[in-house]
């Protein structure tokens, strides 16, 4: 299964990570786990693509309007991206970037789903 060869992945890191810091070497600790993050990001990426295509594919045979898909898949992407950097920048330390990273993510989350949100309330006002 791929989940196992992540999460080896990811302990070979940790423990590579963690022999620098207790080495005094935090700072390469942080890049060992900023690279594995990524490579393990980039890992998923073609699995991601597989899921985007086929909720297309689902999309056209429901006649779903593409406006609306493409709004949810960038605010999936923002969520994700979000929540990984800022995981990122409290592994290295710097929880209130992190933070901010996190606060971003929500701002741009919300901007998105307004017009989603007004769709929604027009489709109910015409029903009533």
């Amino acid at each position: 299964m791929e989940i196992i060869k992540i999460v080896l992945f990811a302990f070979i890191a940790l423990f590579i990570a963690l022999i620098f810091k207790g080495k005094g070497r935090d700072d390469f600790a942080v890049y060992i786990s900023i690279a594995a993050g990524v490579l393990i990001f980039i890992f998923m990426f073609t699995k991601i693509t597989a899921v985007i295509q086929f909720i297309q594919q689902l999309a056209v045979k429901a006649n779903i309007d593409f406006v609306y898909l493409n709004t949810v898949f960038k605010i999936l992407a923002i969520a994700y991206l979000a929540s990984f950097c800022s995981e990122i920048c409290k592994d290295a330390g710097e929880n209130n970037l992190g933070a901010k990273v996190e606060f971003a993510g929500k701002i741009l989350i919300l901007g998105l789903a307004i017009p989603i949100l007004m769709a929604v309330l027009q489709s109910i006002l015409k029903i009533m």
